[in-house]
C-alpha cells in the first residue's frame, strides 16, 4: 500500500533536450538547423556519438552509436568535439534557475535533475506552473529548451519528461498513474535494461499490466532484489525522496583514445594526464580517498578493473599516478591493445560525509 505522504509530494523531472548538441548549435550559428553529432570523429578507428541534434536523430543517429555508423546514416552530419567545461558551466546556470524555486534538487547528470517543489520558495503552489516558469527561464536566459515531467514521485516524473520531447511538459496525476503504468511497455520502465526487458518478454511480460499479474514473491524469484522494485513501480509506487546532498562516492576521470595504445610508455603518459585531472578534482572538492581503481578497456571492448586500498587517505598526484602505473603492470599490458584508461578514487569515509555540498552532488565522474 502506498505511503500516505507520497500523494502530497510534487516532483518535477527536468531533462534538457539534446543538451550537448543544443549548446553547440546555440554557440555556432553555422550548426543551427543542421544534423550534428557531438562526440568522437569517425576517422581512424572512429569514436562514439555522445549526443545528436534532433535534425540528426531523424536519420536514426543516437547516443552511443559509433561515429562511422552515424556517418553512413547521414553523410551530411557534422561531427563536433565535446566541450565539457562549457556544458558544466551551462549546467550550473540551469541549477541556479532551479534554486529560485527549491533547494531540494537531485542532479542525475549535467542535463537532468529531480526537483521536489512540494513547498516552493515562491509559494506558487502549482508544480505545473513552476515547471512552466523553469522551462521559460531556461529558454529566455540560456536559449535552450528543456522537457519537464510532473508527478507525485520520481519514477513517474522521469517517464513523463520523456513523453513529449523536445520542449515537452507532461503531468501525470495521482488518479491516472496506475492506468498509465499498465499501458507502458516494459522497456520504457526506468531501470529495466535491454537484457531484463528481453527476459520479461520471454516470460510473456510486455507491459505494466502484465507485470502486475505476478505476485511480489514471483517477481523477486525471477529478478532478485530488483523484483520488488519492479513490483512497486508497475503500480506507480515510488517513495524515494529527492536527495539534494548525496555523498560523493567516487571521483574519477577516463579517456578513450583516437587509436589503440600498444606501448607501455604511451599508456603511462596517458595515465599521467588522467591522474592529473583526478588530482585537480580531488583538490577542488577537498577530498582524499583510500581506494585507487584503474579501469582498462581493450580494443575488443573487454573491460577490467584493478584496485589498491591504502592504509591512509591519499589525494596527491604522485601517489595516484604511480599507483595507477603499478596497477597497469599487474595486467601484463605488453602487446595488448588498449582503447580506454580510467582512474578513480573512492572510499572517502568520514571525509566525504563532511563534504555534502548541494552545489556539487555526486555526478563528478561525468566531468
Amino acid at each position: 500500500m502506498e505511503p500516505a505522504a507520497s500523494p502530497h509530494r510534487k516532483i518535477i523531472h527536468i531533462d534538457m533536450d539534446a543538451f550537448y548538441a543544443s549548446v553547440e548549435q546555440r554557440d555556432n550559428p553555422d550548426y543551427q538547423g543542421k544534423p550534428i553529432a557531438v562526440g568522437g570523429l569517425p576517422e581512424g578507428r572512429g569514436g562514439v556519438v555522445a549526443t545528436a541534434s534532433y535534425e540528426a536523430r531523424k536519420f536514426g543517429i543516437r547516443s552511443a552509436m559509433p561515429s562511422k555508423k552515424a556517418l553512413q546514416l547521414c553523410p551530411e552530419v557534422i561531427f563536433v568535439r565535446p566541450r565539457f567545461a562549457v556544458y558544466k558551466e551551462v549546467s550550473q546556470k540551469i541549477r541556479e534557475i532551479f534554486r529560485r524555486y527549491t533547494d531540494l534538487i537531485e542532479p542525475l547528470s549535467l542535463d537532468e535533475a529531480y526537483l521536489d517543489v512540494t513547498e516552493d520558495k515562491q509559494n506558487i503552489g502549482s508544480a505545473i506552473e513552476i515547471a512552466k516558469q523553469i522551462k521559460q527561464a531556461i529558454k529566455d536566459e540560456l536559449q535552450l529548451s528543456a522537457s519537464a515531467g510532473i508527478s507525485i514521485n520520481k519514477f513517474v516524473a522521469k517517464i513523463a519528461s520523456d513523453i513529449n520531447k523536445p520542449d515537452g511538459l507532461t503531468f501525470i496525476g495521482p488518479s491516472t498513474i496506475e492506468s498509465f503504468m499498465e499501458k507502458l511497455a516494459v522497456e520504457k520502465f526506468f531501470g529495466v535494461g535491454k537484457v531484463t526487458a528481453n527476459k520479461m518478454k520471454k516470460m510473456g511480460l510486455h507491459t505494466g499490466a502484465d507485470l502486475k499479474r505476478l505476485p511480489e514473491n514471483e517477481m523477486v524469484k525471477h529478478f532478485g532484489k530488483a523484483g520488488r522494485f519492479y513490483y512497486l513501480i508497475a503500480r506507480g509506487i515510488d517513495d524515494r525522496e529527492v536527495q539534494p546532498n548525496r555523498e560523493t562516492k567516487s571521483i574519477g576521470a577516463e579517456d578513450t583514445f583516437a587509436y589503440d595504445l600498444t606501448e607501455i610508455d604511451e599508456m603511462n603518459a596517458e595515465l599521467d594526464k588522467i591522474s592529473q585531472t583526478v588530482a585537480n578534482r580531488l583538490q577542488h572538492y577537498q577530498l582524499k580517498g583510500r581506494t585507487i581503481t584503474l579501469k582498462i578497456k581493450y580494443s575488443d571492448f573487454k573491460q577490467i578493473t584493478r584496485n589498491y586500498s591504502a592504509t591512509e587517505p591519499v589525494g596527491d598526484l604522485e601517489t595516484i599516478k604511480e599507483t595507477a602505473k603499478k596497477l597497469l603492470l599487474t595486467t601484463s599490458p605488453e602487446n595488448k591493445r588498449i582503447r580506454l584508461l580510467g582512474v578513480t578514487l573512492s572510499n572517502f569515509g568520514e571525509i566525504a560525509s563532511k563534504q555534502k555540498s548541494k552545489d556539487h552532488p555526486n555526478q563528478l565522474q561525468l566531468f
